[in-house]
C-alpha cells in the first residue's frame, strides 16, 4: 500500500500543489483518508448513488480510476480543506458531505491529470516498485555476506 500512497502522492501534488503542501504542513498522509476510500471502494464516504458510479467506472478503467476518484473529492473540496487544521481535515474526509452531486464530482474527477513527466499512472507505479525491489536487493541479507 505504501507504494500506492507513494503513486498517489506524485500526482496529488502535481494536480493540487496548494492543497498538497497545506496537509503536508500538517503531515497528513494518504493512509490517513485513502486507506479508508479506497478499501472501501468509497461506499463508507460517498452517498451509495456515488459510490456505484464510481464502481461502474472502475470496473471499465481500473484501480487508476480509484486513486483519480481520491484526488477528484480532493479537488472539490480543495478551497474548503485549505481553511482547515489537521483535525478538520481527517474529521471531513473521513465523512464527506452528504449533498456532494454526481455532475461536480465527475468533472473534477475528470480535471485530474493522471500524467507526471510523460509517464501515466501504471508507469509511476512500476516504477515506484522496481525501486522498492532494487532496494530490497541491496538490503538483502544474504547479499551483505
Amino acid at each position: 500500500m505504501l507504494k500506492y500512497f507513494a503513486a498517489f502522492e506524485v500526482f496529488f501534488e502535481e494536480n493540487l500543489p496548494k492543497l498538497f503542501l497545506h496537509f503536508k504542513s500538517y503531515s497528513l498522509t494518504p493512509d490517513i483518508y485513502l486507506i479508508d476510500w479506497i478499501f472501501t471502494l468509497y461506499s463508507k464516504s460517498l452517498p451509495l448513488d456515488l459510490a456505484c458510479r464510481v464502481w461502474d467506472v472502475f470496473c471499465r478503467d481500473g484501480e487508476e480510476f480509484l486513486f483519480r476518484t481520491g484526488l477528484g473529492i480532493l479537488r472539490l473540496y480543495e478551497d474548503i480543506l485549505l481553511q482547515m487544521d489537521f483535525i478538520h481535515i481527517a474529521q471531513f474526509l473521513t465523512k464527506l458531505p452528504e449533498d456532494i452531486t454526481s455532475e461536480k464530482l465527475f468533472t473534477c474527477i475528470a480535471a485530474i491529470q493522471m500524467q507526471n513527466s510523460n509517464k501515466k499512472w501504471a508507469q509511476v507505479f512500476a516504477s515506484l516498485m522496481k525501486d522498492n525491489k532494487e532496494g530490497d536487493k541491496n538490503h538483502s541479507p544474504a547479499l551483505k555476506s
